[in-house]
């Protein structure tokens, strides 16, 4: 397509009107002397309007405008793990060294776009196949040692098949051919639109949990891995920790984490703390599976609508390599005040509390690239997309059009509390108003133990109990309560204390594995189910109470994750001796993991 150009009629901010006729929605323009980078947002006879994602100031009437012919596009390839990007994936290290700091003000030069992949190095291609392979798209053509931690695949890109005519094995850059396809020269760098869906081959259900180590995530309120999960929560509840904590011990081979418009110190944090981290799947430098994407609030608003989808658009590359990939962003909100930014300016019709009418469309188009996917090619690769995106209610009101559109399209909810911040119980999140849609039990039963749903049935009824308790003891106190009703009290503070309640500064506590979530959870519901049994038989409550083992129940999350099921059963047998000491001697035995009160096996999953 030849280029277009045009002359500037209209500046507002980020939003640009020009005379471009010819040109097409979603085009790349770049705008005024500077060669400012815009996207085409509307068209109107001969006139164009354009979102910069750059600062306008000093743009005037006037100036040339001119389009590249080309929708918005990522660069994928060997060397996006351990790069920092802005939205629209300008390399921030390329820029910082160029033009200094790149959160300072103004953070680069106007019209700045380095290549988002570095020309300049050279990349050890070692082919799969040979001239005279038939190959078609997605089918995986050589490896690159991307990383310690990741092979990287290049694949024949989607559209291209064929004979084998040529492989060029050894040292080459990203913009060199490494084959040639039925006709045509693959390279390791490829380009896709941010904004379309990569293909896949088909979808898969989603039956297979993303282990996260955290207990009140993996035991009561599961994420599948290819799901979707929101983070909603107040100023200060911990979503931007809680999304790093899961970056790094998620049970993903790729990380995407997209800062969009969060305040600079936490990206700063970020950024400065994510290099000294270690791996704990491999021993190596965390940022060698992280992709960054930086887009603060003091950066130009339009760039943070992009980030999303560029962020996106990296993890569906590496999903399409065959990887489990997690998306975080951070935050959704920040997301949605940018859609309402450039709504206003383009004078629309406003929606609920002033955003676009079509952010519900928007959200929805965002979480659907999740998913866990066959691939396309011959060897039918298996990789999934999880995405987890934190939203940020003014004044914690969940009702705010972000959080319950964001609801509506997302699998699991975890909401974090201000009350539980306060008390700093963390993870803040809510067990009475998080859920989880995807039903993992079938895997939890098969990969971790039989009952592990009953557990958690059980776990989640007696917290709803405990809660509903609670009320009358705010009202009555705790005296007017019989004695069984007080131990689902006491038996309630060990679940949310002891279990839900995690350090992600404690070596030991910050990741647990599904089988030590299991020794600790049979445990405690143990202890509570020999307690009542105990009452049931006349043994006095303070008494029992006051069994010796009782308070190594809080000690039980520092147990090493290897010796947690040896420590679990012989916890359990003296448990058992102290609480049947302290019963009538007619007091029926209870056997672990028994029904106990009754609280477990027939209520509903919450």
């Amino acid at each position: 397509m030849a280029p277009v150009t045009g002359r500037v009629v209209r500046v507002a901010g980020p939003v640009v009107a020009a005379g471009l006729a010819g040109v097409r929605l979603y085009d790349v323009v770049w705008v005024g002397e500077a060669r400012l980078v815009g996207e085409v947002i509307r068209l109107g006879g001969e006139a164009a309007v354009i979102q910069v994602y750059e600062d306008t100031t000093g743009l005037r009437v006037g100036e040339p405008v001119a389009s590249s012919g080309e929708a918005l596009e990522a660069e994928l390839g060997p060397g996006l793990l351990g790069a920092i990007f802005d939205g629209i994936q300008r390399p921030l290290r390329t820029m910082a060294a160029a033009g200094g700091d790149p959160f300072a003000r103004p953070f680069v030069a106007h019209g700045a776009a380095p290549a988002p992949l570095g020309r300049d190095r050279d990349w050890e291609f070692q082919p799969v196949v040979r001239e005279g392979d038939v190959v078609g798209a997605g089918d995986v053509l050589g490896t690159v040692q991307e990383t310690p931690a990741l092979t990287h695949r290049v694949l024949a890109p989607p559209g291209v098949g064929g004979r084998v005519e040529e492989v060029r094995a050894g040292m080459r850059r990203v913009d060199q051919p490494v084959a040639r396809v039925g006709g045509r020269p693959v390279y390791m760098l490829q380009r896709w639109p941010v904004r379309v869906p990569r293909p896949i081959g088909r979808r898969l259900a989603a039956d297979t949990p993303l282990v996260t180590g955290q207990r009140v995530i993996d035991t009561l309120f599961p994420v599948a891995r290819g799901g979707t999960a929101t983070i909603p929560g107040g100023f200060g509840t911990g979503k931007t920790v809680q999304e790093q904590v899961l970056a790094r011990w998620a049970d993903a081979d790729v990380i995407v984490y997209v800062g969009c418009g969060e305040r600079g110190n936490e990206l700063t944090e970020i950024l400065e703390e994510f290099p000294r981290l270690t791996d704990p799947r491999s021993g190596a430098a965390l940022l060698d599976r992280t992709v960054l994407i930086a887009n603060t609030s003091n950066m130009p608003v339009a760039a943070r609508e992009a980030s999303v989808y560029t962020g996106v658009t990296i993890a569906e590359y590496y999903r399409d390599q065959g990887y489990d990939v997690a998306l975080m962003a951070d935050s959704t909100s920040r997301w949605g005040e940018a859609l309402r930014e450039v709504s206003a300016r383009l004078e629309e019709m406003p929606g609920e509390e002033g955003y676009p009418a079509y952010l519900a469309a928007r959200l929805a188009e965002f979480y659907e690239r999740a998913g866990a996917v066959v691939c396309l090619g011959a060897d039918e690769r298996r990789g999934s997309v999880t995405i987890i995106g934190a939203v940020s209610p003014p004044g914690a009101d969940f009702s705010e059009p972000v959080t319950q559109h964001s609801l509506r399209v997302a699998g699991t909810l975890w909401a974090l509390d201000t009350s539980l911040a306060r008390a700093r119980h963390f993870p803040a999140i809510h067990w009475s108003r998080s859920y989880s849609l995807y039903d993992l039990a079938e895997w939890f039963d098969r990969e971790v133990a039989p009952d592990w749903a009953q557990h958690r049935r059980w776990a989640l009824a007696l917290l709803q109990r405990e809660e509903e308790l609670l009320g009358i003891v705010q009202l009555l106190g705790p005296d007017a309560l019989p004695p069984a009703e007080r131990a689902v009290l006491a038996t309630g503070r060990r679940l949310r204390e002891d279990f839900l309640q995690q350090s992600a500064f404690d070596d030991l506590d910050a990741w647990c594995p599904p089988a030590k979530q299991y020794g600790m959870l049979r445990v405690i519901r143990h202890a509570h189910e020999a307690t009542m049994s105990a009452l049931g038989a006349g043994a006095d409550l303070a008494d029992l109470s006051a069994a010796p083992s009782l308070p190594e129940l809080a000690a039980m999350r520092r147990w090493p994750p290897e010796e947690a099921a040896g420590r679990a059963r012989e916890l359990l047998e003296r448990l058992d001796g102290e609480l049947a000491r302290r019963a009538p001697a007619d007091a029926p035995n209870v056997e672990a993991g028994g029904a106990g009160d009754g609280n477990g096996g027939d209520e509903r999953d919450g």
